[in-house]
């Protein structure tokens, strides 16, 4: 299998592929066959730049076309795309570094201080540079990849509750069973625009800006720019979007900010990766006379739920199994047979998958066949089999749809010379769902306050992606901890 063969090369030449809302407000409509050529340009200056099928790429650009090329680029030649998101910081991108280890990067100039800070180590290509996806400026491509499904084609980091993110490896697999999902939860259509709004670097992000529109014959959206309520009603109207894919939170900040409004072109809204609030669902209903369909997927599976298209949604449910995905619940918590799966991961980096010294990989057991797959999540069911988010099971915040580690933002904070303990834990918000909210215990010497409160909060900003600053910081004595020492996290919720 080859997806920029398959897909992208596939597809007619002229028909629309993207269409391209610039940072200095341009705008530009890119068709397959451009996309498709300057993929190919990529792979060549890649190829050029020593990178071999196997080697991993790692790219640091936001929603630009450039992006899209160079994640095409990849799949092209069977290199293993890294994206990104651009708020990382020089420490977000040293661990991606040295777990990954990849061959080159693909960097926007307005990353490339961060990029250089973090010390790459590999070849870089910077964008702009329009002659790295200029056929006549580089070198013939190597040839299309014969991939195999379990073959590795993308890498992404998710956060857990102890130690550094890990890197989730996904298979060739991956790109095709997007078709599930596209078909029967982002329901995108053949010549209707489609708008996944998730910035480039995100699971969600990977599979719905591009790969689910175009299985499904669909060009997407493309907007360069940072979210505003208003901006993105009047995008809407303008570009005539028929599927618009958003956070909750962006959702409810629009509900909240703005008023939305019926678009006659929009027919379908999707939202996942935290719990929808029914009254926001009620409001975009009232405004659009459209249902918010929410959907369940983890970096690890994919989409693996959604609430089913030509149906009213049950508020605050995030829909049922997509069809053939086995999930059921088992002492509360949400279990899935990844053989059923189409999109289920092959595994973590350094565990059971591994880079082999001078490329290659070894999958020591792809994932698919290791049994149950515990989600961690808390979900109850109703009779008519919709499920209902209740929580995290371990200690994983999520804020704004961006899974947070704990360890990460603590971390960041004993880093300061006024912190001598700390903890990390979600708290309630009404635009974001949850906020990060630090307990910090001082050195000696210092003292509580308004002032030192705001000093961490842009210190964490400073040494790691800024969605991760703690939003509230409270001062204790002590951190409540078991007798062998570990921090309790859940006796400082709701305290």
């Amino acid at each position: 299998m080859n997806f920029a063969r398959d897909v992208v090369e596939a597809a007619p030449p002229g028909a629309l592929a993207l269409v391209e809302l610039a940072r200095d407000g341009s705008r530009r409509e890119w068709a397959f066959g451009e996309i498709a050529a300057g993929a190919a340009a990529m792979a060549g200056a890649l190829d050029a730049a020593g990178v071999r099928r196997g080697d991993v790429v790692l790219t640091l650009v936001g929603n630009r076309p450039e992006w899209v090329m160079t994640m095409v680029a990849c799949l092209r030649a069977g290199y293993v795309a890294l994206p990104c998101t651009e708020q990382l910081r020089a420490h977000d991108l040293r661990l991606r570094l040295d777990v990954a280890r990849p061959a080159a990067i693909v960097c926007d100039e307005r990353n490339r201080d961060q990029l250089e800070a973090a010390g790459p180590g590999c070849p870089v290509m910077l964008i702009p540079d329009p002659r790295l996806f200029d056929p006549r400026a580089q070198p013939v491509p190597p040839p299309h990849a014969a991939l195999d499904v379990a073959e590795p084609s993308l890498i992404t980091f998710t956060s857990g509750t102890a130690g550094e993110p890990k890197a989730v490896v996904h298979g060739q697999r991956y790109l095709t069973g997007q078709a599930l999902q596209a078909e029967s939860w982002l329901d995108a259509r053949r010549g209707e625009l489609v708008w996944c709004t998730a910035s480039s670097g995100w699971s969600k992000s990977a599979r719905n800006v591009f790969i689910a529109p175009w299985l499904r014959g669909a060009p997407a959206l493309l907007h360069d720019a940072r979210f505003d309520p208003y901006e993105r009603l009047a995008i809407l109207e303008r570009e005539r979007v028929g599927v618009l894919c958003m956070a909750p939170t962006e959702f409810r900040v629009i509900v909240a900010r703005a008023q939305p409004r019926r678009v006659p072109s929009l027919r379908g809204l999707v939202a996942a990766g935290e719990a929808l609030n029914p009254e926001v669902l009620r409001a975009f209903h009232e405004a659009t006379g459209l249902w918010i369909r929410d959907g369940y997927g983890q970096t690890e599976t994919g989409q693996t739920t959604g609430q089913p298209t030509g149906e009213a949604p049950r508020p605050g449910s995030m829909g049922r199994p997509l069809p053939g995905v086995d999930l059921w619940i088992e002492d509360g918590e949400l279990c899935l047979d990844p053989r059923s799966d189409p999109t289920f991961f092959v595994g973590y980096l350094g565990d059971g998958v591994r880079r082999a010294n001078g490329g290659g990989w070894t999958i020591e057991a792809d994932r698919r066949d290791g049994g149950v797959w515990r989600t961690g999540d808390r979900v109850t069911r109703d009779e008519d089999g919709y499920l209902f988010f209740e929580g995290r099971a371990d200690d994983v915040i999520i804020s704004a749809g961006y899974r947070i580690g704990p360890f990460e933002v603590e971390s960041a904070l004993v880093a300061h010379p006024a912190v001598a303990e700390a903890a990390a834990v979600a708290a309630p918000d009404d635009e974001r769902g949850s906020v990060v909210r630090a307990v910090v215990v001082l050195r000696e010497g210092h003292a509580p306050g308004a002032a030192l409160a705001r000093e961490l909060q842009e210190h964490v900003k400073a040494l790691t992606a800024p969605y991760k600053y703690p939003r509230i910081v409270d001062f204790a004595v002590e951190l409540p901890k078991t007798a062998s020492g570990k921090v309790i996290r859940g006796a400082l919720r709701g305290h």
